[in-house]
């Protein structure tokens, strides 16, 4: 089943093309935002809501492979090849490992490893062309650390490292580079509805001593998919206060 038809404008910027998955909510619209304040011509790839204003909002749900393949299309007449990926879709299904249902796990795995695997492979095609690539997999300190509850989106987030690392070694004599940014406990809409004693449980575990901001993230995406970064292939950017140092 084909996605319904892309909205928003046709970007004359001299920017590159960015592809920002999930860029409905949360980090995903912060990326794509502040990309398209930079002059970036933005596409972003959601399956419902909207998209900041000028980013080219392209309905898609990243486990379908005929979607993904549709969306690109769509990115590639309306703004040009893709040269920067930002794969940030993602979703939770939460629970003890010994009541996770087969379905909960395979959603995860589903949507934030395969999807992404099957994004990177796309983009990668015209990537390798033009000799050119930027490739940025928004993962979590969960991947690193672990976290009770989620056996399946600590594996997933894991998983990124280990695409990462290997379309690294695999793509990076053609001038494409792949690394992770791995957020800590970033203040979003998720985030907002959470118990204050909850919160500041988290404050105080991260040595910065707050919440990180969808400005951090940006912040690190930016660099990550800039020219100043040619040279940073296969790393692991922790954007989490320091919750992390060390893994």
């Amino acid at each position: 089943m084909d996605p319904p038809a892309a909205d928003g404008p046709q970007s004359d910027s001299p920017g590159r093309v960015v592809l920002v998955t999930g860029a409905s909510r949360g980090i995903g619209r912060g990326i794509a935002a502040s990309l398209h304040a930079a002059g970036y011509r933005v596409a972003g790839i959601h399956r419902s809501g909207d998209v900041p204003e000028g980013v080219l909002g392209v309905p898609c749900d990243i486990t379908d492979p005929e979607q993904v393949e549709t969306a690109f299309v769509t990115i590639e007449e309306r703004l040009g090849p893709v040269e920067i990926l930002v794969a940030n879709a993602g979703i939770t299904r939460d629970n003890l490992l010994m009541r996770m249902s087969d379905d909960e796990w395979s959603a995860v795995i589903d949507t934030n490893l395969t999807g992404t695997f099957r994004l990177i492979k796309r983009a990668t095609r015209t990537m390798m062309r033009k000799r050119f690539g930027r490739i940025v997999l928004v993962g979590s300190v969960v991947g690193l650390l672990g976290s009770p509850g989620q056996v399946n989106y600590a594996a997933s987030k894991a998983g990124l490292v280990g695409i990462a690392r290997s379309v690294a070694r695999e793509l990076g004599g053609r001038g494409i580079t792949c690394n992770v940014v791995a957020p800590g406990f970033i203040e979003t809409d998720m985030t907002s509805v959470l118990p204050e004693e909850t919160v500041k449980g988290y404050q105080q575990r991260i040595p910065a001593g707050r919440l990180g901001s969808v400005a951090d993230i940006s912040a690190a995406v930016a660099y990550l998919a800039g020219d100043g970064a040619g040279y940073v292939n296969g790393a692991v950017i922790p954007v989490d206060g320091g919750l992390g140092m060390g893994h």
